[in-house]
């Protein structure tokens, strides 16, 4: 069974009303990123960060996968088909796909700030006081500006097992996840979807490029796949 991979950014979530990226002001829905995503701010004000995140959250139960998260649960019926996503929702779980990996981390999750090992699944506000079994404070389960990726190496691995390679959402030139395009084999097939593509396409063979939104790319690049 031939092996899809399907990178996905803030523009496939867009479409249910999650505004997930930053505006051309460095503002993340008014915020500034570096108080509401970075180790500096968690330590400046600890509960500026958490409402936040329990924003995010409680947003999240108020939208619905679109139909380009559906449509990728269509190709799992011909493919093996693992997403790779930038996005912090459960969006592609909620809309069926079976393997997910979340790079920047997940909303409905938290973890300790003492031993990032210890996480735990979440739906509920977060608030100081909050405290892991090691009885260290919980932190979002977020990966901040200056943290590491630490799925990185599994999504490498990953892009470079594809044998078609699905790029929805995303401008692809925001580091490391940028990079996973040149993990994947030289004869891949890729499929760029987004409304105002970034893409170089003479970087890369075997390219097609589709200046669509999420939903009517996704699902025109299933169809020509699963016929």
């Amino acid at each position: 069974m031939k092996k899809i991979v399907v990178l996905t950014g803030a523009g496939i979530s867009a479409e249910s009303g999650i505004n997930t990226f930053r505006d051309s002001n460095g503002l993340w829905e008014g915020h500034d990123v570096m108080e509401v995503a970075s180790p500096i701010g968690w330590q400046k004000n600890k509960e500026k960060v958490l409402d936040f995140y329990n924003k995010r959250r409680a947003q999240l139960f108020e939208v619905l996968p679109n139909e380009a998260h559906k449509s990728l649960v269509a190709l799992e019926k011909k493919y093996e088909v693992s997403i790779i996503t930038q996005n912090v929702d459960d969006l592609h779980e909620r809309a069926g796909s079976s393997k997910v990996l979340h790079l920047h981390g997940e909303l409905l999750k938290v973890r300790s700030t003492k031993n990032p090992n210890l996480i735990y699944e979440w739906k509920k506000d977060l608030i100081i006081g909050n405290l892991c079994e090691e009885n260290s404070q919980l932190r979002p389960h977020i990966v901040w500006f200056g943290e590491n990726v630490p799925m990185f190496d599994k999504a490498q691995e990953i892009t470079s097992e594809a044998d078609i390679l699905i790029i929805v959402g995303t401008s692809m030139q925001v580091y490391p996840a940028a990079h996973l395009i040149n993990c994947a084999k030289s004869t891949v097939s890729i499929y760029f979807i987004d409304p105002k593509p970034t893409i170089q396409p003479n970087l890369y063979s075997n390219l097609t490029v589709l200046a669509e939104k999420a939903s009517v790319g996704v699902a025109k690049v299933v169809n020509l796949l699963i016929g």
